[in-house]
């Protein structure tokens, strides 16, 4: 089978990835085997392909944290041969080989059927970042985010996360306003529902007051950093922020003010170790809440061959909505 292969170089400690024939032997342990049909990027990617960001411990490695396809083979009564799956998160394409290959191998639990309304192709156009775009988005209309109750903020909206949240909080009747730091990107952004965009450098610095003006009903943040803690200070009273990413830094240089006199909820979004139940919801509500025309506008198609470059493409924040894999290309 082919596959994308990463190799490390333990003298120099540099890394280099290439697409290569290797063994179906070669596949790690598992109880199913699943006939490869698309994949995607992420940024988890991009480290795996490159310099591995401490997420990858052994080498040889197949990256792809995400992929869809049909069971070739299963141990596992839930799954048999010509079901149509969907994995994404659990570590696979970090410690476990990935979805960058024609075939693979892994944990039935990991699974999740492919849900009435999607093919392969969609839900690799979702993947991770349209997955965990959704569990933001039912996350804050669990904690009581309604469209009447004025404008959601999401920002890194051009990303892969953001594209996806905004245009299913746009289909769902959210007002949707959405944060970015490439002006070339409103028309794209506009397409996906978007009814205000807001430059990144007006939210992108931190203020010596803990409140400004309440503004947003709720918020999809993949940014964090000083941007998050300035968004947190124009929460309405009672809103939640959903909090999925650090493309801004890790450190949060805000009070709790906002936690104290609005009642703000910051809201952590995990998509690796999701429980199986709602893992289910989520896909279930992307094939209803998901406006399938706006999911393809986003998307890029590549191949094995394209990862190398993409995968530092997008390290470098050049990528712009959804990159489907055809690893069969």
């Amino acid at each position: 089978m082919r596959a994308l292969v990463v190799n490390k170089d333990e003298e120099s400690g540099k890394t280099s990835a290439a697409v290569e024939d290797i063994s179906v032997d070669a596949l790690p342990e598992g109880n199913v085997t699943v006939a490869v049909e698309y994949s995607t990027v992420n940024y988890k990617d991009g480290l795996c392909i490159g310099p591995g960001g401490g997420l990858v411990r052994k080498y040889p490695h197949v990256p792809g944290i995400d992929f869809a396809g049909t069971v070739e083979s299963s141990d596992d009564d839930r799954y048999k041969a010509g079901d149509k799956v969907v994995l994404t998160g659990w570590r696979v394409g970090e410690m476990h080989w990935g979805g960058y290959a024609e075939k693979a191998r892994v944990n039935a639990d990991w699974l999740v059927p492919l849900p009435d309304g999607l093919d392969t192709r969609s839900a690799m156009a979702v993947g991770t970042a349209g997955f965990t775009s959704m569990l933001s988005v039912m996350a804050l209309q669990d904690h009581g985010v309604t469209p009447d109750q004025g404008p959601v903020l999401v920002t890194g909206a051009a990303g892969g996360v953001g594209s996806v949240a905004t245009a299913i909080l746009a289909n769902l009747g959210y007002e949707v306003a959405a944060v970015t730091g490439r002006p070339e990107t409103e028309d794209y952004l506009k397409s996906l529902g978007a009814t205000q965009i807001v430059a990144r450098e007006e939210i992108n610095e931190t203020v010596k007051r803990p409140l400004e003006a309440e503004t947003w009903a709720g918020c999809v943040d993949a940014v964090g950093g000083a941007m998050l803690a300035r968004v947190l200070g124009q929460v309405k009273y009672g809103g939640s922020v959903a909090a999925v990413g650090l493309a801004g830094g890790a450190a949060l240089p805000a009070t709790v003010i906002p936690f104290l006199l609005r009642g703000v909820n910051l809201l952590g979004i995990d998509s690796v170790m999701q429980p199986y139940d709602n893992r289910l919801r989520a896909w279930e509500r992307i094939a209803t809440d998901l406006p399938m025309d706006k999911l393809n506008a986003m998307v890029h198609p590549a191949t094995l061959a394209d990862l190398p470059q993409l995968g530092a493409d997008i390290l470098k924040g050049q990528v712009k909505g959804r990159v489907v894999v055809d690893v069969n290309a």
